[in-house]
């Protein structure tokens, strides 16, 4: 055998083992015609995985393969029905045998989804093997078109919520510290978790950290759904004791199932900026930052957003002084399993992680939104992504405000 300079003996042994790999399903029911085919691509080196078929029935129960060899004139199913069956039946490419010499048979094969249609009697082993090479290529790229279609699409998809889930807070004091940080989690999917942060006219700030339960799209949308409206709420000045209360409203109205819940922790932090008052929906309690984090209190706990049981949520004033920093997250950090054991970092290995962040961050500044990960927020994720032994399980949301520290 002879080559052309512009194929290497290495592109030949390339395709020779793409080629010795190919399964083919031959559906012929003339034994003659079959053998003939069979005969043509084992000339042409495709004979190491040929499965023959006499019917579409028995085909049906064999289309695990890479390319369907498919005569139009079987025994139970006559021209293009029998195109329609294997195809709807997820047939992989399909290039159709016919003995008739008219071309608008194969034309309409291919209107149908054929990748290729062959003339019994002009068919030799290299035009074989080449429709069968190509139509197999040909699915190979239309499958990763729509693979890289449906990625694109997820992205855009995904950069949609991120712009509802994670806005860029609406402050005017530059003297307040607000970092925010946000870590998807293992699928790199969006999920329930949302924050917010927004500064009313007369001072007055409020933060917001939600979590949805459940992990996924729909969840995602929720949590985009409440975190505008949470905002709309806050820039509407209502009053943030009755701001749980509306939320409520809209989760149920806005839910897909009924048992769907919310967990929030919200504060509001007075314009002198030396007291807040905290609210807590069912959600972890926040962190009061110092040389030694502590939890804030926790004894006006209200229940999680959607359970059908009694209670609100009462305020929890913190009276924090001229120096204070304050972290909110979600669970998605405290999830995370650090030993061989698979416990959780819990709420005493979160505070050890974030001073030990805080001493190596000390003087970091606030980056701008949407340019770059806050160097705090994302030293602490990372450090829980390191001591967890890889990507979170879970997503992590996380809001950072502090004053005069």
């Amino acid at each position: 055998m002879t080559t052309s300079p512009a194929t290497s003996h290495d592109d030949l042994r390339g395709r020779a083992d793409v080629d010795a790999g190919l399964r083919i399903l031959l559906v012929e029911d003339d034994e003659g015609d079959a053998l003939l085919v069979q005969e043509h691509l084992a000339d042409a080196g495709l004979a190491g995985g040929i499965v023959w078929a006499r019917s579409v029935d028995e085909a049906l129960a064999h289309l695990d393969v890479d390319c369907v060899l498919l005569d139009l004139g079987l025994p139970d199913a006559m021209g293009l029905g029998a195109l329609e069956r294997v195809l709807a039946a997820g047939a992989p490419p399909i290039v159709v045998l016919t003995g008739l010499t008219d071309t608008d048979a194969g034309l309409a094969a291919l209107a149908v989804g054929a990748q290729d249609y062959l003339m019994k009697g002009d068919v030799e082993g290299d035009s074989l093997a080449r429709a069968v090479r190509y139509a197999v290529q040909r699915r190979r790229l239309e499958d990763t078109d729509r693979a890289l279609y449906r990625s694109l699409v997820r992205a855009a998809e995904t950069t949609r919520l991120e712009r509802a889930l994670l806005p860029r807070p609406v402050l005017a004091d530059p003297r307040l510290e607000v970092r925010v940080g946000y870590r998807a989690g293992r699928d790199g999917l969006l999920g329930g978790d949302f924050y917010d942060v927004v500064e009313r006219p007369d001072g007055r700030v409020l933060a917001i950290v939600g979590d949805v339960c459940g992990h996924g799209p729909d969840e995602a949308a929720l949590g985009a759904t409440l975190r505008t409206a949470w905002r709309t709420l806050v820039l509407a000045d209502v009053p943030a004791g009755e701001v749980l209360v509306l939320l409520e409203r809209v989760l149920e109205a806005e839910r897909a199932r009924p048992e769907v819940f919310t967990t929030v922790s919200m504060l509001a932090i007075a314009p002198d900026r030396r007291s807040a008052d905290l609210y807590l929906a069912g959600h972890p309690v926040p962190l009061l930052l110092g040389e030694h984090s502590r939890l804030l209190p926790a004894d006006s706990r209200g229940r999680a957003l959607g359970i059908p049981v009694g209670g609100g949520w009462p305020a929890r004033r913190l009276d924090l002084g001229a120096s204070w920093r304050v972290l909110m997250y979600t669970d998605g950090l405290l999830e995370a399993t650090v030993g061989p054991g698979g416990e959780r970092l819990g709420k005493a290995g979160l505070m050890e992680l974030t001073d030990a962040t805080l001493r190596a961050t000390s003087g970091a500044p606030v980056p701008v939104r949407g340019q770059e990960e806050d160097p705090v927020l994302g030293h602490l994720i990372g450090a829980v992504r390191a001591r967890h032994g890889g990507d979170l399980v879970d997503d992590a949301a996380v809001v950072l405000v502090g004053w005069g520290a």
